[in-house]
């Protein structure tokens, strides 16, 4: 089927109290591990493209790996642009066909972030295209996004109610804990403020940094709204294993599918459990 928009799934997600699953896919296997996981699990899917991926594969190369993988399956697929910093970025995946972008604005004074987000908002609008925003600080780093500890900014409540009202966006990432990349022991996620920021707002809300989030907390935070999670440090740890593996059992191999199959096979596995984990499963 041809591309969905976010708000499509989101819409269905708030509608049967589940979240949907972003992963992160950078090249030909990836977008394969994920498809093929979508489809056995009869899942929505959110694919989502970073700054840094578009680099390495080549925007056209992302579209078309995606839109083929969406054309071979019944289930709704989107794409995404993921932490989209710089606004001639953006314009570019929107029309290059990408389903949804994220304009991060997070590092930027609010009245900035507001009017260029808004002005995201109004563009995609008017070509059928979901914009996710951010407000607040995640820790951690994402290709070439990186943020101290010194640096991470909670998400104010009060700021996110303005936010979602003058911006009008489908979804909103915000920063309650949780960061990019492995976690050096269990994150300490502020569930009070998710809350009055869901209750303030009523927005579908995006966890972006949710690898190595304990389940528990996870479904803790799709009680309190969370809507979309964002996951792809844990697809990179079991892609760049699998393939460890494969090369110390068979150090003479010169076949990169031989590597590459088994990586793209363990990928999928962990993409099935976080379906399952997230509720989508079984919603497509």
């Amino acid at each position: 089927m041809e591309l969905v928009t976010l708000r499509e799934v989101l819409n269905a997600a708030e509608k049967g109290g589940y979240a949907v699953g972003a992963f992160n896919a950078n090249n030909m296997e990836i977008v394969q591990a994920i498809m093929r996981a979508a489809a056995a699990e009869r899942s929505p899917v959110i694919l989502q493209a970073s700054q840094g991926a578009i680099n390495y594969a080549g925007l056209d190369y992302i579209v078309t790996m995606v839109k083929t993988g969406a054309r071979g399956t019944d289930v709704p697929v989107v794409l995404h642009l993921d932490h989209g910093t710089d606004f001639l970025q953006v314009m570019r995946c929107m029309r290059a066909g990408f389903s949804s972008v994220m304009f991060d604005g997070s590092r930027l004074p609010l009245a900035e972030n507001m009017q260029i987000t808004r002005k995201v908002v109004e563009i995609g609008r008017a070509v059928g295209v979901s914009v996710e925003g951010e407000l607040g600080k995640i820790a951690g780093t994402e290709d070439d996004i990186s943020v101290s500890e010194k640096e991470v900014l909670f998400t104010d409540p009060l700021e996110a109610r303005q936010f979602v009202r003058e911006t009008g966006v489908d979804a909103l990432a915000i920063a309650i804990g949780t960061a990019h990349g492995p976690y050096k022991g269990r994150p300490e996620l502020d569930f009070p403020r998710l809350a009055r920021i869901r209750e303030l707002t009523g927005a579908s809300i995006v966890m972006h940094g949710a690898s190595g989030v304990p389940d528990e907390d996870v479904r803790r935070g799709i009680d309190r709204g969370i809507r979309k999670i964002n996951i792809d440090t844990d697809l990179r740890q079991a892609f760049v294993r699998a393939m460890q593996v494969q090369m110390a059992e068979n150090p003479d191999n010169i076949d990169p599918r031989k590597v590459l199959g088994p990586a793209r096979e363990a990928m999928e596995k962990v993409i099935r459990e976080k379906m399952r984990l997230f509720g989508c499963a079984g919603k497509a």
